[in-house]
């Protein structure tokens, strides 16, 4: 017997385990596939994780932002000194402290997300406009399907180590 009950009613069967693991070899295949397809050159991968992180957030420091991307603040000031370098990010006193910077994307930031935006828009929607209808509407139940379950499962957390946490497992 489980010596917590609750824990088997929530134990993914093996079909649930399997169907996981073909999904995120899907998303990755899919994914690698689209960055090939719209590439975001100049900006790497890294840096682009910075400009929606600012485009979410304007104005933040450099502290929060290495909070919001998990990384040190030394590789995230370096990642904003080429962003800057390329014209995309500006740096601005902040009017809470005078010893932090505000960052702020500039306008050939916003336009170049815009651009970006709307080319995968566009291989997406020339993508799925190839699919077979019932394929179309099978994607689109599974999605809301997807979606739905999402509200029911609590996400698990992962120490710096990569060991889910104790209360999360």
């Amino acid at each position: 017997m489980d010596a917590n009950p609750t824990s088997s009613a929530h134990r993914p069967s093996g079909n649930a385990v399997q169907a996981a693991g073909e999904v995120i070899e899907l998303l990755e295949i899919l994914w690698e596939h689209g960055r090939e397809m719209v590439s975001s050159a100049p900006v790497s991968a890294t840096q682009l994780r910075v400009l929606y992180a600012l485009e979410r957030e304007d104005g933040i420091n450099l502290r929060t932002l290495s909070e919001l991307l998990g990384s040190a603040p030394s590789s995230v000031s370096r990642l904003c000194d080429r962003l800057e370098a390329l014209g995309f990010v500006e740096r601005f006193p902040s009017s809470v402290s005078r010893r932090e910077l505000e960052l702020r994307l500039t306008k050939p930031a916003r336009a170049y997300l815009g651009d970006l935006r709307a080319r995968r828009e566009e291989v997406l929607t020339a993508t799925i406009a190839a699919m077979q209808p019932s394929a179309r509407a099978s994607l689109l139940e599974g999605l809301h399907g997807f979606r739905a379950s999402l509200e029911g499962v609590r996400p698990v957390r992962l120490h710096p180590s990569g060991l889910p946490d104790a209360e999360s497992a």
